[in-house]
């Protein structure tokens, strides 16, 4: 499966944070935001990744991740020239995609709870249609919404409704088959003319091949496009970091406990670590 993670977009709402900065390079708390959701994609077994970002940030990501070679992982960077929807980087991702099925995160969506990568690598291997998430919200206008039966079946999905059929948002995590790229295509844009991936994720509703599951209670999402959800996050990533004594998204743990790196690969890696924390934190994982 290839994993894809947008990083485009203006970062309107975060100004004047985005002004001369990708919003996706902002911190949480001690990493970049777009640690997390790669290390979500890492958690899920998925080594191939594609980085989407804007002509001008393509340099900055490609100067923080590398080819991934260190890590076990491949890293691939193609460039959305404007923000013309998410379902669109199926059809500019097409030659990465290949025969591969698709796992797609927006680059400021953040997940963590226990066990979240043993639940998720079960929707890497052999898709059938589509699978989505949702996730009870207080305040569900602001997002996409699912709605489904009693036996947890999809009814409908709508994007940020006046009345909302149900309290779960849709969040930022999406696995689909091959076919996604054909659908994304033929998919019309909304009324501003971008390509909706709630209308792919409709088209697959319509054709009975989308499947909807409830994230586990405990589970945290932050949609960190605002000041207020960006400060949660950090608050959130601190106080677990600190109580705890783990890092949350340590791409070179992941990797090493993946079995994509050894013991003393992950000991190179903490040898040019000049950050004395982290480096303490890298050689603590094998000692």
């Amino acid at each position: 499966m290839l994993g894809i993670v947008l990083a485009g977009g203006t970062g309107s709402r975060l100004r004047p944070l985005t002004s001369a900065v990708s919003k996706q390079l902002l911190p949480i708390y001690d990493k970049p935001m777009i640690y997390y959701p790669i290390s979500t994609l890492m958690l899920s077994g998925i080594r191939d990744l594609v980085i989407v970002t804007t002509p001008k940030d393509q340099e900055s990501f490609k100067s923080l991740l590398g080819s991934g070679e260190e890590l076990g992982i491949n890293f691939r960077y193609v460039i959305q020239e404007q923000p013309d929807g998410i379902g669109a980087v199926f059809p500019l991702c097409e030659s990465q995609i290949g025969n591969n099925q698709v796992a797609l995160i927006l680059g400021d969506n953040i997940f963590h709870g226990n066990g979240l990568g043993t639940q998720l690598i079960k929707f890497t291997n052999n898709i059938s249609g589509a699978s989505i998430f949702g996730y009870p919200v207080s305040n569900p206008t602001e997002y996409g919404v699912v709605s489904i039966d009693q036996f947890g079946a999809p009814i409908s999905i709508v994007e940020k409704p006046r009345v909302p059929p149900s309290n779960l948002a849709v969040p930022g995590l999406y696995f689909y088959d091959n076919n996604v790229v054909e659908i994304a295509k033929v998919t019309a844009p909304s009324a501003r003319n971008e390509i909706e991936i709630t209308s792919i994720n409709n088209h697959y509703l319509n054709q009975g091949s989308l499947k909807v599951n409830i994230l586990p209670r405990g589970t945290a999402w932050f949609d960190t496009g605002t000041f207020e959800n960006l400060y949660d996050a950090t608050t959130y990533v601190r106080l677990l970091e600190a109580r705890q004594g783990v890092k949350i998204a340590c791409l070179e743990e992941i990797a090493w406990r993946n079995s994509w790196i050894d013991d003393e690969d992950l000991l190179r890696i903490a040898a040019k670590v000049n950050n004395e924390p982290n480096k303490t934190y890298l050689e603590s994982l094998v000692n």
